[in-house]
């Protein structure tokens, strides 16, 4: 196969967002990362995982160029300090490991400082995907029945059947192929849309080549490590150091909170008035997405905000239905936004891979998410998991607010 990767821009913009904090506050931090399978009937051959280990290899081959860092540069927050450190990074592969001993038949692992690994995610999974549908099944069949699929769901934007208003495409990690991503967020910048409005991509090449906006602040990873892992902090506090260090970090700008690293009532024990002034919006990834709007705006309610003035950011599993249900019960009490990504970038007449890879470690110690539903966490320490849900709990019941 050619390159999969072939930039190091190549990657969803909360990467770099995230890096660049990491890099100011954060250069000698230490993380693990797993790969993980969700598909149960999924298996990857020798010859794939042969594949993808050759993808990484002539990924981590790859540095920036004057050219894209002059594109990072332009983007008002990101600072030169860490435009020039990037001048001097690229991957390594002896931070990766690679190889059949999983029940997929594919296991990844990744060690190094958080600078390094944070970087990996997004290139690995793109990579695995595109190796597994280009030599699991007939290519070719599968873009056309993609684009079939992405001609009929624009049209459904087009005609008026659905009013999603602002939306992003989310979708580099999970994506067929990179000429399937290329191919949806062209159409979607060419289409008139209606009511609905396309406004980017996380995608930082993309949006680089096809001169749309690139979209993304933060991922869990972030409250993760800032929260747990300083070994000396209390983890049920995560949200209130992430979010901290954050706004050292960028002020006002780049401000779209995530709220469900440690479920979202314990993040709004942390998101009082100052973050919830000083934050744009907040960002849903789990639970019930109707109950999670209507608590964010009682919440900015009870501090004297308006929501109307906040941005309720949606990017879990959606699809165009259900973005249009969600925009049509909140619309005009807050601004809403959507990150639609697997719907918009394998959509396919085969099922699309639910592949995750997750920070487990950092600082040498566990780390976990307790998300706002049970399956979306990883962690291979069931006992740091308990442990952590007693210092929520604890905190719960008995904090004075």
């Amino acid at each position: 196969m050619n390159p999969i990767i072939d930039s190091l821009l190549e990657t969803d913009l909360y990467k770099f967002s995230m890096g660049q904090a990491i890099y100011h506050n954060f250069p000698d931090y230490t993380t693990t990362w797993s790969f993980k399978c969700r598909n149960k009937d999924v298996h990857f051959t020798k010859e794939m995982v042969d594949e993808i280990k050759r993808q990484i290899y002539l990924y981590c081959d790859l540095n920036f160029t004057e050219d894209e860092l002059n594109y990072l540069a332009g983007i008002k927050w990101i600072k030169k300090s860490y435009v020039d450190f990037l001048r001097l990074w690229h991957p390594r592969y002896e931070d990766f490991t690679i190889n059949t001993d999983a029940e997929c038949g594919l296991a990844i692992e990744t060690n190094g400082t958080w600078l390094n690994t944070s970087m990996y995610e997004i290139p690995t999974l793109a990579i695995v995907n595109e190796v597994y549908f280009r030599m699991a099944y007939d290519y070719d069949e599968l873009m056309e029945s993609f684009e079939e699929k992405l001609d009929a769901k624009i049209a459904l934007l087009t005609d008026g059947t659905y009013n999603i208003g602002a939306f992003s495409e989310f979708g580099l990690r999970r994506r067929l192929s990179a000429e399937a991503q290329e191919l949806a967020v062209l159409k979607l910048k060419e289409a008139n849309l209606g009511k609905s409005k396309f406004v980017g991509t996380s995608n930082v090449l993309l949006a680089k080549k096809l001169g749309v906006n690139p979209v993304g602040t933060m991922a869990h990873e972030w409250i993760m490590c800032v929260g747990q892992g300083n070994h000396k902090h209390n983890p049920a506090y995560s949200n209130w150091y992430a979010l901290d260090y954050w706004v050292k970090e960028y002020g006002i700008l780049n401000g779209t909170a995530l709220t469900d690293a440690i479920t979202t009532d314990c993040f709004l024990r942390d998101f009082q008035l100052t973050y919830s002034t000083l934050f744009s919006g907040v960002r849903h990834d789990s639970g019930d997405p109707i109950e999670w709007g209507e608590k964010m705006i009682e919440h900015y309610k009870s501090l004297g905000i308006d929501p109307t003035t906040k941005t309720l950011l949606f990017s879990d599993s959606l699809d165009f239905e259900r973005a249009n249900k969600i925009h049509a019960h909140f619309d005009g009490r807050a601004k809403v936004a959507f990150g639609i990504g697997t719907y918009i970038a394998n959509d396919t007449k085969v099922p699309a891979l639910n592949i995750v890879m997750k920070t487990t470690a950092c600082n040498g110690q566990d780390v976990a998410k307790i998300s706002d539903v049970e399956g979306k966490g990883m962690c291979k320490n069931p006992a740091y998991v308990d442990y952590l849900q007693r210092c929520i709990n604890w905190r719960m019941e008995h904090e004075v607010t």
